[in-house]
């Protein structure tokens, strides 16, 4: 019987009611999701002409142009967070105190704000005609300092040996951040970045509170400027865009994925010897027998 570090391993019994607790569990959310479906039947929202709305040239268009657009708030602000972070990131290790105590307030305070109260403060102080630029540089803040203290850890990951061996070949502190401790941290912490990417793309929905026309506010304009047999398909449009969000974060997750395993490939450029070509050997009479079969002898060379 295995034990693992946090619990004992089950017996029989326990094994058993596992067992049972999950078959119930399973049965009890099926039910819920039949009774889910059940309900939204009889109320109409799965019929056929409400599916039938995403025929329609127009507004295929609209969702296209949200796809569009969320990619566009998503693009500035993965670019700015992961620039912003790596600047908090070098700032906050500094060795001057001014400079670590001022990025230091910065990332606790816009860590604390809620994303939104951001966004919204920077659309109506200084970007009211640009909804766009709003949203980006909202969640380039935020994910900036979420970024930094991710990058900050990946960099305190790593070992204290390299850094002194580093500061031992005479580099300055610049070099050795941006050459040894800066990739390093980046390698490390990549599933992580990758993942706050992907909270990045899920909260440029909030870009409907300043009528930004990203993806949930398409979804919201369609479903409530629709109707089919008087009833407005909600149930549908956001079944359709939610799957869109899911595909496009499992594209994102995907592509973090490859980067990670490209990542881990040896590239030391060494070129390795085949065993059909062994090197030279030395006999113990001094001839040397080389790859081709021929013994010479050293003492003659050497009486000559």
């Amino acid at each position: 019987m295995s034990a693992s570090v946090l619990y004992d391993a089950p017996g029989p019994k326990a094994v058993v009611r596992n067992r049972i607790y999950a078959v119930l569990g399973s049965l009890a959310i099926l039910a819920l999701l039949a009774l889910s479906i059940v309900r939204l039947s009889d109320k109409g929202h799965l019929a056929p002409e409400m599916w039938d709305i995403f025929n329609y040239s127009g507004i295929r268009q609209n969702i296209a142009d949200g796809v569009v657009a969320t990619l566009k708030a998503f693009g500035l602000a993965a670019v700015g967070s992961l620039v912003l972070g790596v600047l908090l990131a070098v700032a906050r290790l500094s060795d001057h105190k001014p400079v670590r105590w001022a990025a230091t307030g910065f990332v606790e305070l816009f860590r604390s704000i809620p994303l939104l109260i951001t966004i919204y403060a920077v659309w109506v102080g200084f970007l009211t005609d640009y909804s766009m630029w709003a949203l980006a540089l909202g969640l380039s803040i935020y994910n900036g300092c979420v970024q930094a203290e991710v990058l900050r850890a990946g960099v305190n990951s790593v070992p204290r040996g390299q850094r002194e061996a580093a500061y031992a070949l005479g580099m300055s502190k610049t070099q050795v951040m941006t050459s040894v401790l800066m990739p390093q941290a980046v390698r490390a912490m990549l599933p992580t970045i990758i993942s706050q990417l992907v909270v990045t793309l899920k909260d440029t929905s909030l870009g409907f509170i300043i009528l930004y026309p990203e993806l949930l506010q398409t979804a919201r304009l369609i479903a409530s400027n629709t109707q089919v047999n008087g009833q407005y398909p909600y149930v549908s449009t956001i079944v359709v865009i939610g799957a869109i969000y899911v595909a496009m974060c499992l594209a994102l997750s995907g592509l973090a994925t490859w980067i990670e395993r490209r990542g881990r490939r040896a590239k030391t450029g060494i070129t390795v010897a085949g065993a059909a070509a062994p090197l030279a050997a030395a006999d113990p009479v001094g001839a040397v027998v080389g790859t081709g079969g021929k013994a010479t002898d050293r003492r003659d060379d050497t009486k000559n």
